[in-house]
This record gives C-alpha cells, sequence and structure tokens, in this order.
C-alpha cells in the first residue's frame, strides 16, 4: 500500500482527533497558555473549540503547528 501523502504528518488526522491529543497531553490550562485564544481558556470544550478553530484559520493553523511541532519534538516552531 502506497501513501498519497508521505510528507504530510497530518494527513488522515482530523482537527477534533489533534485537540483530543493536545488537550489529553498539555491539558486545558496549558494549552491556553501556549495558544492564548479564549476558547481554550474561558470555560473550554472539544465542541465550542472545534467550531471556533473551523471559523478561524490563523487559530488553526497555531493548533496544527503545536501539534506538528509535538510530534516531531521541535517546540522552537511554536
Amino acid at each position: 500500500m502506497t501513501r498519497e501523502h508521505p510528507n504530510d504528518p497530518l494527513h488522515g488526522i482530523t482537527l477534533e482527533m489533534m485537540l483530543n491529543e493536545l488537550v489529553a497531553r498539555y491539558g486545558w490550562a496549558e494549552l491556553g497558555s501556549l495558544i492564548a485564544i479564549r476558547c481554550f481558556n474561558d470555560n473550554p470544550s472539544i465542541k465550542s473549540s472545534l467550531n471556533f478553530l473551523r471559523r478561524t484559520p490563523w487559530a488553526r493553523q497555531k493548533v496544527e503547528a503545536l501539534y506538528r511541532a509535538d510530534l516531531s519534538g521541535d517546540f522552537r516552531t511554536v
């Protein structure tokens, strides 16, 4: 079986999967300090955060960048 996007670490990973993994690893408080978005700091939930991230490209890019850095272990890129 060949992969269509072998160099894209986010291929096949949904935003919900990314968010769930980041929340499990860091918790809402740490995630809110790493990425300063209100939906991570004020009454956070997966559902409200997904709604915001789907409507706000800059915020989604920050979450994706943190997820990529977490995968590679290189936090200088966040």
